[in-house]
């Protein structure tokens, strides 16, 4: 079993992602954590509560953490994910709330409890990352691994040049980057390639209650094809933990731009380094059908649970 503590801001792909953390028997979800990002935290936090409880997850804490950004104004996707966060999907009011306290300290006292056993898997802005590390730096020593779905090392997609995770907090993903620790980063570069065809929807599309969540949610980004469609980002960083030979990374030094007037939050990535210099981890490429076997096998599984 791989412990993984998740912070996100659902978020449809934040959806998918926790769908598969939730399918996978071999992760333990050990918390959620939640911040603003893809739309305001009293959404991402009541959208990841109905999530809890949709996908079964028992009584994994929910925290909810940093509102906005460290310095920046707020930026949002609504555009993108609706004005709920889940675009067309309605999943049931949550029964229960969320836990007390602020998401940073959860983090802290987490990782503190068990150093080197659970994985942090971030796949919204890493504000919430940055203050734990700000407050308590061996975390970058306790946490097992960083695995982040943001930044990319060729394009952005919120505006040319940089990814929506990155814009919305670069302060913090500079903090975050430059903490010492070597971030596992799944940018577009992999996570544009995760795209869902009609195949794959109709792999989708039996599975009973959880169909509710992952057909609606699949075909609220864009049109889906035989060809192509709508890529679900967030899911990249939870399969990289389940299987991290799905991916080609290579080391790379990788900061990030907070003071540019065109290129605020690009991660700026440089190859031309020794492993021994880098600070991250960068995946290049992905194995787009072991990718797909390996979601819909949870996926599959997940249902066959939720009925």
């Amino acid at each position: 079993m791989k412990k993984v503590l998740i912070d996100c801001d659902p978020g449809i792909d934040d959806a998918l992602a926790l769908a598969l953390a939730a399918g996978s028997p071999s992760l333990d979800v050990v918390g959620v954590t939640t911040v603003g990002g893809n739309v305001d935290l009293p959404l991402t936090t009541a959208n990841a509560l109905a999530l809890r409880e949709f996908l079964e997850l028992g009584d994994v804490p929910v925290t909810p953490g940093s509102a906005g950004a460290l310095l920046r104004e707020t930026v949002r996707a609504t555009r993108v994910h609706g004005t709920t966060g889940l675009g067309g999907v309605v999943l049931p009011a949550p029964r229960l709330g969320p836990s007390d306290g602020h998401a940073v300290d959860f983090i802290v006292d987490t990782l503190k409890s068990a150093p080197g056993e659970i994985t942090l898997v971030a796949v919204g802005p890493l504000t919430n990352i940055a203050l734990a590390v700000r407050r308590e730096p061996r975390v970058v020593e306790w946490a097992r691994e960083l695995v982040i779905m943001g930044g990319s090392f060729t394009r952005g997609n919120h505006n040319p040049a940089a990814e929506f995770n990155m814009l919305a907090d670069p302060e913090a993903a500079a903090i975050v980057f430059g903490a010492g620790w070597t971030v596992k980063m799944l940018g577009l570069d992999v996570t544009l390639t995760a795209v869902v065809t009609s195949d794959v929807l109709d792999r989708m599309r039996p599975l009973g209650k959880l169909a509710e969540l992952l057909v609606p949610a699949a075909q609220f980004y864009g049109v889906v094809t035989a060809d192509g469609g709508p890529a679900i980002h967030d899911a990249c960083a939870v399969a990289y933990v389940l299987d991290p030979s799905l991916f080609t990374c290579v080391p790379a030094v990788v900061n990030v731009e907070t003071a540019g007037r065109y290129t605020r939050g690009m991660t700026v990535t440089d190859f031309k380094v020794s492993s021994q210099d880098s600070n991250a981890l960068v995946a290049t490429s992905m194995d787009v059908k072991g990718f797909w076997e390996l979601v819909l096998g949870a996926y599959e599984g997940l249902a066959g649970r939720l009925g």
